[in-house]
C-alpha cells in the first residue's frame, strides 16, 4: 500500500512538473463532454473525474475488444470468463458489476433479467469515442450509476463529408479474423454512416477445471477451444434545419454464437439490439428543449451439447424530456422526465414480468469567476419497490494556473434486478429494497496546453447490499466501504502520446456474516496501466503495461487470485494516403493469470491489420 501510495504521489508530482514546464505553450481547444451533467459541458466544468478515448486513441492501441481498451483506466478493473467473447464483467471503484450504468448513443443498455450489459457484444471497430464519468450519478441518471456512467458513442458522419468509405482487415492467433467495412458523409445539413462487420476465433479452452475440481469453476471438464463468432451492423444519421432544430437517429446490433464449458450448457446464440433518436430545438433564446427515445433488447438462446435448453429476451423501452433554461451569463437549469418500461420474456416462470419507472431531475450549474458549483437531485417511482430520491452538490475553484479544486457529495442506488426479485422456485424476494450509496470526493486537476492530468480520492459507503440468507433467498444485508485514490495523466507532444493512469483502493465488506474487513471479490488492492506511442512520419510504434495486484475470487477470501503484469507492443505504417498495416503483439510475456478463478485467460497473441480510414 506504502509503495503504490508513493507511485500515485509521483505520478501527481509529475503531472504538476509537466504543468509548470507546458504553462507557456499555446492552449488548445477544450474537449466537450455530455454524459457528466446531461448537456455539452466543457471537461474542466464537469467538476467529475471524467476519460475521453476518441478513435484516434482506439485506432492508436489497436484493441481487440472494449475489454481491451477500457482495462487499466482509473478505477477500473474486469472479470472474464475464457477469452475473447465470453462473459465480461466491469468493476468501477471497487462497486459491482452491475454498479455502473452502461449507455450506447444515450440507450441504457444491459439484461432485464441481470442488469449486466454484454461488453464482449459490443463491437469496438464500431465505437467513434468514450466518456467515462466516474462516480455516482443517480441524480442525473436514475438506478445502477454508483461506480459512475460509461456512454459509447458510435460512428457517424459530418455535415458537408463527401462519401467517404472505410475499411479495416484483421487476422491473428487462434484462427482470429475480423472484418469491418462502412461508408460515411453528409450534405450541407445532413450526415449518414452506415457499416457492417464481425469477427470469428476459434478460441481457447475458457475453463481449465479437472476432476479434482469437479464442483467449481464452470462444473465441468471440457479441456476443447471454446470458439466465438459474432456479426455486427450500425446505421446512424441526422439532419439540422436552418433554424437549429436537430434530428438524429442510431441503430446498432450485434449476434453471436459464444461457446463454453458447462455440464448444464455449452452454447448460447445471443444478441443485443440497440435503438435511438433525439429531436433538439430551441424553444426561445434561453430555453432549448430535447425529446429522446429508445429501446435496447437481449436475447440469449441457451443449448446443451446440441438441444436448446433455454432462452431470456429482455426489452427495455426508454424516453426522456429535457429542457436546459439559460438563467443568466455563467448559470443554467437543467430539467426534464425519464420514463422506461423493462419487460422479460423468458422459459424460467418469473412471477412478474414487466416495471415501469419514471423519473423526475434537476441540475443546476453555476459559474461566479473563480467558483463553480452544481446542485442535482431526482425522485425515480418504480412500479415495483417505490419512491428513491438522490442527490448530489459539487463546487470547483478554478486557480489562475488552470488547476481546478473540486469537492463534491452525493447519493445513490441499484435497483434490485428482476432475478432477485421475481426468480421462482423461491429464490427471488419482492420485498428487496434498492442497494444505496453516499460518496464522498474530492479531486485536484488541470489541462496545461497539450497536458493533462487529475489526482481524485474517494470514499464510498455501501448498504443495503443484496446477500442471500441460508435458503439462497435474496435479502439486503450486507455493507461495504469503498475508499480509493486515483490518477490519470496524458500528453499529446512533438509526436509522442501518453496516457497514464494509476488506482489504490480499498473496496471492503463490513457484513455481519464473517466477511467484515475482506475484499469484495475480485477487485485488487492496486491497478496500473501505462500507453507510450511515438509517431515517426509514416511509422508509429508503441506499447503498454498494464499491471493488476492481488484479489479474491469468494467473499471469504480463501480463493486467491494472484496478481499479474503483462505487456503489449504495437507498430503502425502508412504504405499510402488513407491505407495504412498494424502490428500488435498482445501479453508479450506469455503471462499466465486469471481474473475469474478456473478461467483461462489468452496468452501471448498476434494480431496484423489492413485499415483504409481516409481522414474527414
Amino acid at each position: 500500500m506504502k509503495k503504490t501510495l508513493l507511485a500515485a504521489a509521483l505520478l501527481a508530482a509529475t503531472a504538476t512538473a509537466a504543468h509548470a514546464a507546458d504553462e507557456t505553450q499555446p492552449q488548445t481547444m477544450q474537449t466537450v463532454v455530455v454524459t457528466a451533467t446531461r448537456t455539452a459541458t466543457p471537461i474542466d466544468d464537469t467538476l467529475a473525474p471524467v476519460t475521453v478515448i476518441t478513435r484516434q486513441d482506439i485506432d492508436r492501441l489497436q484493441p481487440q475488444s472494449v475489454q481491451d481498451l477500457l482495462t487499466g483506466l482509473p478505477g477500473v478493473n474486469f472479470a472474464n470468463a475464457g477469452g475473447l467473447g465470453q462473459q465480461t464483467s466491469m468493476f468501477v471503484r471497487g462497486t459491482n458489476s452491475s454498479h455502473t450504468l452502461v449507455l450506447i448513443d444515450g440507450v441504457r443498455v444491459g439484461t432485464v433479467a441481470a442488469g449486466l450489459p454484454a461488453f464482449e457484444q459490443i463491437p469496438v471497430e464500431q465505437i467513434d469515442h468514450i466518456e467515462f464519468v466516474r462516480g455516482p450519478r443517480s441524480s442525473l441518471y436514475g438506478a445502477d450509476a454508483i461506480g459512475g456512467v460509461l456512454q459509447i458513442f458510435t460512428r457517424h458522419g459530418e455535415a458537408g463529408e463527401a462519401p467517404t468509405p472505410s475499411l479495416a482487415l484483421t487476422a491473428g492467433s487462434h484462427s482470429l479474423v475480423d472484418g469491418q467495412a462502412g461508408i460515411s458523409g453528409g450534405t450541407d445539413h445532413g450526415w449518414y454512416n452506415a457499416s457492417l462487420g464481425g469477427q470469428y476465433t476459434r478460441g481457447i479452452n475458457a475453463c481449465k477445471v479437472g476432476a479434482a475440481e469437479a464442483f467449481a469453476g464452470c462444473f465441468a471438464d471440457q479441456p476443447d477451444k471454446d470458439g466465438y463468432r459474432t456479426y455486427n451492423a450500425a446505421l446512424s444519421g441526422g439532419y439540422r434545419w436552418d433554424n437549429n432544430v436537430v434530428l438524429t437517429g442510431s441503430f446498432l446490433r450485434s449476434k453471436g454464437d459464444i461457446e463454453y464449458d458447462g455440464d448444464f450448457g455449452n452454447f448460447t446464440r445471443r444478441s443485443q439490439q440497440v435503438v435511438g433518436g433525439s429531436l433538439a430545438f430551441p424553444v426561445s433564446d434561453i430555453w432549448n428543449m430535447n425529446v429522446a427515445v429508445g429501446q435496447n433488447q437481449d436475447r440469449a438462446d441457451n443449448y446443451a451439447f446440441g438441444p436448446r435448453i433455454g432462452f431470456g429476451y429482455s426489452k427495455r423501452n426508454q424516453a426522456s424530456w429535457q429542457n436546459d433554461f439559460t438563467l443568466a451569463p455563467g448559470q443554467s437549469l437543467s430539467a426534464g422526465v425519464d420514463y422506461s418500461q423493462e419487460r422479460l420474456d423468458s422459459d424460467t416462470g418469473y412471477l412478474a414480468d414487466s416495471r415501469n419507472n419514471t423519473g423526475v431531475f434537476a441540475l443546476y450549474q453555476g459559474r461566479f469567476d473563480a467558483n463553480e458549483i452544481q446542485l442535482s437531485g431526482r425522485h425515480d417511482h418504480n412500479e415495483q419497490f417505490g419512491n428513491h430520491n438522490t442527490g448530489g452538490i459539487a463546487y470547483g475553484y478554478h486557480f489562475d494556473n488552470q488547476m481546478v479544486l473540486s469537492a463534491s457529495w452525493a447519493s445513490s442506488f441499484h435497483a434490485p434486478t428482476f432475478n432477485d426479485l421475481y426468480y421462482p422456485f423461491g429464490s427471488g424476494n419482492p420485498n428487496l429494497k434498492p442497494e444505496s450509496g453516499r460518496s464522498y470526493e474530492i479531486g485536484l486537476s488541470a489541462r496545461p496546453g497539450a497536458w493533462n492530468w487529475a489526482v481524485n480520492a474517494y470514499q464510498t459507503k455501501l448498504t443495503n447490499l443484496i446477500g442471500y440468507d441460508e435458503f439462497f433467498v435474496p435479502i439486503n444485508v450486507a455493507r461495504a466501504r469503498l475508499r480509493g485514490v486515483e490518477g490519470q495523466l496524458g500528453a499529446d507532444v512533438d509526436g509522442w502520446h501518453l496516457r497514464a493512469s494509476a488506482t489504490v483502493q480499498q473496496p471492503i465488506s463490513q457484513a455481519d456474516d464473517g466477511t467484515d474487513g475482506n475484499l469484495l471479490a475480485r477487485r485488487p488492492r492496486r491497478m496500473g496501466r501505462v500507453d507510450l506511442d511515438r509517431d515517426l512520419g509514416d511509422f508509429s510504434v508503441g506499447g503498454s503495461v498494464y499491471s493488476a495486484g492481488y484479489s479474491y475470487d469468494d467473499a471469504a477470501n480463501s480463493a486467491r487470485l494472484g496478481g499479474y503484469t503483462t505487456a503489449d507492443v504495437r507498430a503502425s505504417w502508412t504504405f499510402r494516403p488513407a491505407w495504412s498495416i498494424q502490428a500488435r503483439v498482445a501479453n508479450l510475456a506469455d503471462r499466465t493469470y486469471e481474473t475469474s478463478r478456473y478461467f483461462n485467460q489468452l496468452g501471448r497473441t498476434y494480431y496484423l491489420t489492413l485499415r483504409y480510414s481516409p481522414a474527414r
